[in-house]
């Protein structure tokens, strides 16, 4: 094979609410756990196991500023990104490695008047479940060409 693909696509619940980091230059980081679980039946005892996996999500900029608004503890919701592993060094000296989902798009799976339902009893606007892309790229100038290009996309 000539190339290769980092690529992750999940479906879980959130573990935390966004924990938030704001740097100088006015970008922004969100980081939250995810939980997928796993069930199945085990062949000798015929008993039902469930494993959970947890994936630390991290989102940018203006994806990580809707995400710290709309979800919260216990939402669904679809994560697609990659994988990436970053070394960093802890307060006794020791070389520490973590492995992250680096989000590139999501998608808002709890119902809206489900929302926040985990937390306090305030009811809270959520957006319509579509998709949301994060570009890579300098994520301060707006794209003309491709928002003049989706209206232009109407199947009507």
């Amino acid at each position: 094979m000539a190339g290769t693909l980092n690529k992750v696509m999940l479906i879980g619940h959130t573990g935390d609410d966004v924990k938030m980091h704001h740097f100088e230059g006015g970008g922004c980081i969100g980081r939250f756990p995810l939980a997928t679980n796993e069930e199945y039946v085990n062949k000798n005892s015929g008993e039902r196991v469930s494993n959970t996996e947890w994936h630390n999500i991290v989102v940018r900029n203006k994806g990580a500023e809707i995400c710290e608004k709309y979800l919260k503890k216990g939402d669904k919701v679809y994560i697609e990104g990659r994988i990436k592993t970053r070394k960093w060094t802890d307060d006794k000296g020791m070389d520490r490695y973590s492995t992250e989902v680096q989000c590139t798009e999501f998608t808002f799976l709890t119902p809206k008047d489900q929302a926040g339902s985990t937390g306090n009893n305030q009811q809270q606007a959520s957006p319509s479940p579509q998709p949301q892309s994060i570009p890579q790229q300098n994520q301060s100038k707006p794209d003309v060409q491709s928002q003049e290009q989706e209206e232009d996309d109407l199947p009507f």
